[in-house]
Protein backbone atom coordinates (compact mmCIF):
# COMPACT_ATOMS: atom_id res chain seq x y z
CA UNK A 1 0.00 0.00 0.00
CA UNK A 2 2.47 2.09 0.74
CA UNK A 3 4.39 1.41 -2.69
CA UNK A 4 1.25 2.44 -4.26
CA UNK A 5 0.84 6.10 -2.14
CA UNK A 6 4.44 6.56 -3.07
CA UNK A 7 3.40 6.16 -6.95
CA UNK A 8 0.86 7.77 -6.99
CA UNK A 9 2.43 10.93 -5.57
CA UNK A 10 5.46 10.09 -7.76
CA UNK A 11 3.17 10.57 -10.69
CA UNK A 12 0.87 13.36 -9.36
CA UNK A 13 -1.94 11.89 -9.49
CA UNK A 14 -5.16 12.61 -7.54
CA UNK A 15 -5.16 10.87 -4.26
CA UNK A 16 -8.53 10.55 -2.13
CA UNK A 17 -6.76 9.00 1.20
CA UNK A 18 -6.44 11.16 4.17
CA UNK A 19 -2.90 12.43 4.56
CA UNK A 20 -1.09 14.85 7.07
CA UNK A 21 1.74 16.34 6.74
CA UNK A 22 3.62 17.57 9.89
CA UNK A 23 6.13 20.53 9.48
CA UNK A 24 8.23 21.89 12.16
CA UNK A 25 8.42 25.60 10.80
CA UNK A 26 6.05 27.50 8.31
CA UNK A 27 7.72 26.51 4.69
CA UNK A 28 9.30 22.70 5.59
CA UNK A 29 6.23 21.50 4.39
CA UNK A 30 6.44 23.65 0.96
CA UNK A 31 9.69 22.87 0.73
CA UNK A 32 9.61 19.11 1.17
CA UNK A 33 6.45 18.21 -0.71
CA UNK A 34 4.39 21.22 -1.80
CA UNK A 35 4.13 20.35 -5.21
CA UNK A 36 1.63 17.50 -4.93
CA UNK A 37 -0.85 19.23 -2.37
CA UNK A 38 -3.10 20.08 -4.99
CA UNK A 39 -3.35 16.20 -6.00
CA UNK A 40 -4.13 15.15 -2.11
CA UNK A 41 -7.68 16.12 -1.85
CA UNK A 42 -8.02 15.37 1.78
CA UNK A 43 -4.81 17.19 3.03
CA UNK A 44 -4.20 18.23 6.79
CA UNK A 45 -1.30 20.46 7.30
CA UNK A 46 0.03 19.93 11.21
CA UNK A 47 2.27 23.01 12.23
CA UNK A 48 4.25 22.39 15.61
CA UNK A 49 6.07 25.69 15.91
CA UNK A 50 4.86 28.99 14.89
CA UNK A 51 8.70 29.76 13.39
CA UNK A 52 9.65 32.26 15.49
CA UNK A 53 12.17 31.69 18.27
CA UNK A 54 11.88 33.74 20.98
CA UNK A 55 15.54 34.64 21.21
CA UNK A 56 14.30 37.27 18.84
CA UNK A 57 17.42 37.37 16.59
CA UNK A 58 15.94 36.13 13.65
CA UNK A 59 13.00 38.76 14.50
CA UNK A 60 15.05 41.28 14.64
CA UNK A 61 17.37 40.16 11.71
CA UNK A 62 14.20 40.76 9.95
CA UNK A 63 13.13 43.97 10.78
CA UNK A 64 10.47 43.09 13.62
CA UNK A 65 10.46 44.34 16.86
CA UNK A 66 8.88 41.15 18.82
CA UNK A 67 8.50 37.71 17.96
CA UNK A 68 4.60 37.94 17.53
CA UNK A 69 5.29 39.76 14.82
CA UNK A 70 7.29 38.13 13.14
CA UNK A 71 5.17 34.81 13.66
CA UNK A 72 2.32 36.71 11.94
CA UNK A 73 4.44 37.42 8.93
CA UNK A 74 5.38 33.88 8.75
CA UNK A 75 2.18 32.73 8.82
CA UNK A 76 0.58 35.05 6.39
CA UNK A 77 3.60 33.57 3.90
CA UNK A 78 2.59 30.21 4.10
CA UNK A 79 -1.04 31.20 3.50
CA UNK A 80 -0.18 32.99 0.42
CA UNK A 81 2.37 29.89 -0.54
CA UNK A 82 -0.77 27.56 0.23
CA UNK A 83 -3.09 29.62 -1.96
CA UNK A 84 0.02 29.61 -4.92
CA UNK A 85 -0.27 25.44 -4.92
CA UNK A 86 -3.45 25.12 -4.77
CA UNK A 87 -3.58 24.00 -1.27
CA UNK A 88 -5.78 27.24 0.34
CA UNK A 89 -8.50 24.54 1.01
CA UNK A 90 -6.48 22.27 2.90
CA UNK A 91 -7.16 21.71 6.86
CA UNK A 92 -4.31 23.58 9.10
CA UNK A 93 -3.77 22.84 12.71
CA UNK A 94 -1.37 24.87 14.26
CA UNK A 95 0.24 24.24 17.44
CA UNK A 96 1.86 27.76 18.00
CA UNK A 97 5.14 26.19 19.75
CA UNK A 98 8.36 28.51 19.95
CA UNK A 99 10.67 27.92 17.07
CA UNK A 100 14.16 26.14 18.16
CA UNK A 101 12.53 24.89 21.66
CA UNK A 102 9.66 22.05 20.47
CA UNK A 103 11.51 19.19 22.38
CA UNK A 104 10.12 20.90 25.88
CA UNK A 105 6.49 20.29 24.36
CA UNK A 106 6.99 16.69 23.13
CA UNK A 107 4.69 15.11 25.15
CA UNK A 108 1.80 17.61 24.46
CA UNK A 109 2.85 16.86 21.09
CA UNK A 110 2.34 13.71 21.38
CA UNK A 111 -0.85 13.42 23.02
CA UNK A 112 -2.29 15.84 20.05
CA UNK A 113 -0.68 14.03 17.16
CA UNK A 114 -2.36 10.99 18.54
CA UNK A 115 -5.78 12.32 18.26
CA UNK A 116 -5.27 14.53 14.62
CA UNK A 117 -3.34 11.92 12.79
CA UNK A 118 -6.78 9.42 13.74
CA UNK A 119 -8.15 8.69 10.40
CA UNK A 120 -5.48 9.61 8.08
CA UNK A 121 -3.87 7.04 5.75
CA UNK A 122 -0.77 8.33 5.48
CA UNK A 123 1.55 10.94 7.57
CA UNK A 124 4.14 12.78 6.25
CA UNK A 125 7.22 14.28 8.26
CA UNK A 126 10.88 15.21 8.69
CA UNK A 127 13.78 12.75 9.01
CA UNK A 128 15.69 12.53 12.36
CA UNK A 129 18.78 13.79 10.64
CA UNK A 130 19.96 16.72 13.30
CA UNK A 131 19.42 19.21 10.36
CA UNK A 132 17.40 20.94 13.09
CA UNK A 133 15.90 20.43 16.52
CA UNK A 134 12.21 20.75 15.48
CA UNK A 135 12.71 18.73 12.77
CA UNK A 136 14.22 15.98 15.34
CA UNK A 137 11.67 16.51 17.80
CA UNK A 138 8.85 16.24 14.58
CA UNK A 139 10.14 12.80 13.26
CA UNK A 140 10.56 11.50 16.88
CA UNK A 141 6.91 12.62 18.04
CA UNK A 142 5.21 11.36 15.17
CA UNK A 143 7.04 8.24 15.78
CA UNK A 144 5.51 8.03 19.67
CA UNK A 145 2.14 8.94 18.54
CA UNK A 146 1.68 6.47 15.62
CA UNK A 147 2.96 3.60 18.24
CA UNK A 148 -0.10 4.64 20.66
CA UNK A 149 -2.65 4.26 18.38
CA UNK A 150 -4.46 1.30 17.44
CA UNK A 151 -4.80 1.90 13.63
CA UNK A 152 -2.00 4.34 12.89
CA UNK A 153 -1.73 6.07 9.54
CA UNK A 154 1.57 4.85 7.29
CA UNK A 155 5.02 7.14 8.20
CA UNK A 156 6.53 9.12 5.21
CA UNK A 157 9.25 11.08 5.10
CA UNK A 158 10.28 14.38 2.84
CA UNK A 159 13.62 15.35 2.72
CA UNK A 160 14.99 18.25 4.54
CA UNK A 161 18.48 18.93 5.13
CA UNK A 162 21.72 17.85 6.88
CA UNK A 163 25.15 17.51 7.49
CA UNK A 164 27.05 14.79 5.42
CA UNK A 165 31.24 15.12 6.30
CA UNK A 166 31.54 18.75 6.13
CA UNK A 167 29.36 19.08 3.58
CA UNK A 168 25.61 20.93 4.16
CA UNK A 169 22.68 18.85 2.22
CA UNK A 170 19.80 20.20 1.02
CA UNK A 171 16.17 18.44 0.31
CA UNK A 172 18.35 15.18 -0.11
CA UNK A 173 18.21 12.56 2.61
CA UNK A 174 20.94 11.37 4.84
CA UNK A 175 23.08 8.36 2.81
CA UNK A 176 22.43 4.91 4.60
CA UNK A 177 19.82 6.45 6.93
CA UNK A 178 16.78 4.25 5.94
CA UNK A 179 15.05 2.49 2.90
CA UNK A 180 15.39 3.64 -0.65
CA UNK A 181 13.66 7.03 -1.71
CA UNK A 182 11.38 7.99 -4.57
CA UNK A 183 12.21 11.10 -6.55
CA UNK A 184 9.00 13.01 -7.86
CA UNK A 185 10.97 14.71 -10.43
CA UNK A 186 9.26 18.31 -11.28
CA UNK A 187 8.30 19.16 -14.46
CA UNK A 188 8.25 22.93 -15.87
CA UNK A 189 4.82 23.81 -15.07
CA UNK A 190 5.27 22.68 -11.22
CA UNK A 191 9.20 23.97 -10.92
CA UNK A 192 7.46 27.23 -11.54
CA UNK A 193 4.58 27.03 -9.25
CA UNK A 194 6.46 25.62 -6.57
CA UNK A 195 9.08 28.81 -6.72
CA UNK A 196 6.34 31.18 -7.36
CA UNK A 197 5.11 29.53 -3.87
CA UNK A 198 8.67 29.92 -2.16
CA UNK A 199 8.54 33.42 -3.41
CA UNK A 200 5.81 34.00 -0.77
CA UNK A 201 8.44 33.01 2.22
CA UNK A 202 10.26 36.80 1.96
CA UNK A 203 11.55 36.81 5.45
CA UNK A 204 13.37 33.41 4.39
CA UNK A 205 14.33 33.99 1.12
CA UNK A 206 18.52 33.58 1.72
CA UNK A 207 17.71 30.57 3.09
CA UNK A 208 15.62 29.46 0.17
CA UNK A 209 18.30 30.18 -2.18
CA UNK A 210 20.32 26.95 -0.45
CA UNK A 211 17.45 24.63 -1.76
CA UNK A 212 17.95 22.82 -5.31
CA UNK A 213 14.12 22.85 -6.22
CA UNK A 214 14.04 20.14 -9.60
CA UNK A 215 12.95 17.21 -7.38
CA UNK A 216 10.98 16.09 -4.08
CA UNK A 217 11.80 13.34 -2.21
CA UNK A 218 9.94 11.13 -0.33
CA UNK A 219 10.54 7.37 1.93
CA UNK A 220 9.02 5.05 4.36
CA UNK A 221 10.01 6.28 7.98
CA UNK A 222 12.64 3.76 9.12
CA UNK A 223 13.06 2.90 13.14
CA UNK A 224 15.01 5.65 14.83
CA UNK A 225 17.12 4.88 17.24
CA UNK A 226 16.23 8.33 18.89
CA UNK A 227 19.12 8.18 21.62
CA UNK A 228 21.88 7.70 18.59
CA UNK A 229 23.37 10.51 16.70
CA UNK A 230 22.25 10.41 13.21
CA UNK A 231 25.72 11.58 11.87
CA UNK A 232 26.84 15.14 12.70
CA UNK A 233 24.57 17.90 13.43
CA UNK A 234 23.93 20.68 11.18
CA UNK A 235 22.42 22.86 13.30
CA UNK A 236 25.23 23.03 15.66
CA UNK A 237 26.89 25.40 13.41
CA UNK A 238 24.31 27.92 13.42
CA UNK A 239 23.76 30.65 16.01
CA UNK A 240 22.09 30.40 19.38
CA UNK A 241 21.30 26.53 18.91
CA UNK A 242 20.92 23.94 20.99
CA UNK A 243 24.19 21.11 21.27
CA UNK A 244 23.04 17.59 19.28
CA UNK A 245 23.92 15.76 22.53
CA UNK A 246 22.44 17.47 24.70
CA UNK A 247 19.00 17.28 22.50
CA UNK A 248 19.63 13.08 22.31
CA UNK A 249 19.84 13.61 26.52
CA UNK A 250 16.83 15.82 27.06
CA UNK A 251 14.71 13.53 24.66
CA UNK A 252 16.05 10.51 26.77
CA UNK A 253 14.54 12.12 29.68
CA UNK A 254 11.63 12.71 28.40
CA UNK A 255 10.86 8.96 27.17
CA UNK A 256 11.70 7.89 30.46
CA UNK A 257 8.83 10.02 31.97
CA UNK A 258 6.83 9.10 29.35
Amino acid sequence: MTEALLARLKAGAATDEPIAAVGAHPDDETLGIGSRFAAIKHLRLIQITDGAPRDLIDARKHGFADWQGYAAAREVELSNALATLGAAGAERLRYGLPDKQALDSLPEIVDRLVADLSGMAAVITHPFEHGHPDHDTAALAVSLACRRMTAPPRRLEFASYHLQGDERVFLRFREGSGPPATEIVLNPAELALKQQALGCFKTQSALLQLFPLGSEWLRPAPDYDFHKAPGPALYEQLEAMPRAADWRAQAGAILKRM
